[in-house]
């Protein structure tokens, strides 16, 4: 029989890989459609989803998180124009935070192979091991993170490959990464 930790785990794994693939599916219909040519057509695709439309600009961001095909900024356009700055900013920051743990466990779980794959790790030799040995590295993370135009998606891919634990990784996730998508939603509601 089963442990109930072991339940709750298998029961995550399978929402996670079910929310993924319908991630997958709306990208690859938005894009084959192309629906990501511009900022206003991929403002359109999202609109098109009605009621859902919320639901669909959380799941595109937590894909584009894990796999970058577009700048995931394009979706806190879209969500400000669409939903408002609150709106906007909630289907952002929970699909962006969402998508950049799941890219941290994936990185955990495969290790180099996969994020080679991924995002380009050109200089990941030189880096890893003045990183584990380092106390700072989660105070940079945080920082970077925290401001705009970061490589985001590298530095969870990264973060997973280093011996830094998943608690404080998903601490600084969620306490640097809605200002910057705060900051987005405000600005794209109001200025654009």
């Amino acid at each position: 029989m089963k442990s109930h930790e072991s339940i709750v785990k298998t029961a995550v794994i399978a929402s996670l890989a079910v929310l993924f693939a319908l991630s997958a599916y709306f990208l690859i219909r938005g894009w084959a459609g192309g629906h990501f040519d511009s900022v206003e057509t991929f403002r359109t695709y999202v609109a098109s989803f009605g009621f859902w439309a919320p639901v669909i600009l959380t799941l595109m961001q937590m894909f584009l998180a894990i796999l970058p095909i577009c700048p995931s900024f394009t979706g806190c356009i879209a969500g400000a124009a669409l939903f408002g700055a609150a709106g906007g900013f909630w289907a952002n920051y929970i699909g962006i935070s969402v998508g950049s743990i799941a890219s941290y466990m994936l990185a955990k779980r495969f290790g180099l192979p996969l994020v080679n794959k991924m995002v380009p790790m050109h200089k990941y030799e030189a880096y890893i091991e003045k990183i584990n040995r380092s106390k700072s590295y989660p105070k940079l993370l945080f920082l970077a993170i925290l401001l705009p135009l970061a490589p985001d998606n590298f530095l969870c891919y990264f973060s997973g490959l280093v011996n830094m634990p998943a608690k404080k990784f998903i601490t600084i996730i969620i306490a640097a990464k809605p200002w910057c998508i705060l900051v987005y939603s405000i600005f794209f509601a109001y200025f654009i």
